[in-house]
């Protein structure tokens, strides 16, 4: 009677303690078995069903992916489209637009590398970034920066004539390289502004550098080459900036029209359709903020991936999950959105090596060429 009793108490705690589990139609959890061997694709396939910021990796090549593989065949053609429009063969030869923003830190570090990867292989539309991820691209062709410390003493750097960024370290000389190859830069284009009536913009700026640099490691020179705008809204806010200001003190006059290169931006969103549009964030401010309020014009995003590790909760742009640009109209309702709380450093050259390196290199090996 007791031991029945006993059943009888087990199975009330039971029900009050365990509540029946309804149906699970979801990804099974499990990582990438190493018994395969070190296999970078396989790892990476498996990221999505890791769990915890593996997954939001996962789900962002998946985003990613989506971007690339869109083609305007993929949709019904409007009822009110052109004939062009109607064309089965321009239908498929119309891809995503992609804008590609990214912080001055990540030039700074080793994604410099695969930035100028996407750039040289014409994987990305356009660019946002900062001054210093101007700068940085064309100091790294003069000189390199080195490895250091977090916790290195901003006083011993500074006797060093060592600037810090992060665990990152560039000398002071590298600057003043900068500024022997930039001066008569600036001086020609004052000249033909005076002489030629050249009319200069940020990205008209950046380009001419990108020219000048002549350098394949930069991802500036690749930009000018294949003719992918490169937008930086806060032009002066950095070394830039500096050497703009002396140039004015020596020779004063050069104008660099930002209201033109705000225009150029807004348009290359207005103006992308039939095409959808797909952004690939790195961090926040200016970058993701101007990418995001250009495809505001256009009623959204229909892709969208952040990488930074930002929080939402001071309110700021930075930290914004995607949803929050979807209450502003910058990405739809309706668009595919990943965000991955987690240092670019880190998980953009993994989400690149999962999407546009893996389709630059099968393109390639389809077509028997070398990449």
């Amino acid at each position: 009677m007791g031991e029945a009793a006993g059943d009888g108490e087990r199975e009330v705690l039971k029900s009050l303690v365990f509540k029946e589990s309804a149906a699970l139609d979801s990804l099974k959890i499990g990582g990438y078995d190493f018994n395969q061997g070190p296999d970078l694709a396989g790892l990476l396939d498996s990221m999505v069903s890791t769990g915890f910021q593996a997954t939001n990796l996962g789900e962002a090549m998946e985003v990613a992916n989506q971007m690339l593989n869109w083609r305007l065949a993929h949709d019904e053609p409007a009822e009110d489209c052109s004939l062009e429009e109607k064309d089965p063969t321009f239908r498929e030869s119309v891809r995503c637009k992609i804008f590609l923003g990214f912080t001055s830190n990540l030039i700074s570090s080793g994604v410099r590398e695969t930035i100028r990867f996407l750039v040289q292989h014409r994987m990305v539309d356009l660019l946002v970034t900062t001054a210093g991820g101007i700068e940085e691209d064309l100091i790294k062709c003069l000189a390199p920066t080195f490895k250091g410390d977090f916790t290195l003493a901003g006083t011993y750097l500074r006797s060093k004539g060592w600037n810090r960024i992060g665990n990152l370290l560039v000398p002071n000389e590298n600057y003043c390289k900068f500024g022997d190859w930039i001066m008569p830069i600036l001086d020609q284009m004052l000249k033909e502004q005076t002489t030629e009536k050249a009319h200069w913009t940020p990205s008209k700026l950046i380009a001419r550098f990108g020219k000048e640099i002549d350098n394949e490691s930069s991802y500036l020179y690749w930009a000018w080459k294949n003719n992918i705008p490169v937008f930086c809204p806060a032009i002066t806010d950095g070394s830039i900036g500096d050497m703009l200001y002396l140039h004015s003190l020596r020779s004063p006059g050069l104008i660099v029209d930002l209201v033109q290169d705000v225009r150029a931006m807004d348009e290359e969103a207005v103006h992308a359709s039939p095409r959808k549009t797909g952004i690939v964030i790195l961090g926040g401010g200016v970058p993701k903020h101007h990418i995001c309020n250009a495809n505001m014009l256009r009623n959204g995003a229909d892709y969208a991936v952040f990488i930074n590790t930002a929080q939402e909760f001071d309110g700021s742009d930075s930290g914004a999950r995607p949803d929050e640009a979807v209450s502003w109209g910058k990405i739809k309702g309706s668009a595919k959105t990943a965000k991955v709380h987690c240092d670019a450093t880190i998980a953009f050259p993994l989400l690149v090596a999962g999407t546009f390196a893996r389709k630059v290199w099968k393109e390639a090996q389809a077509n028997g060429a070398q990449v």
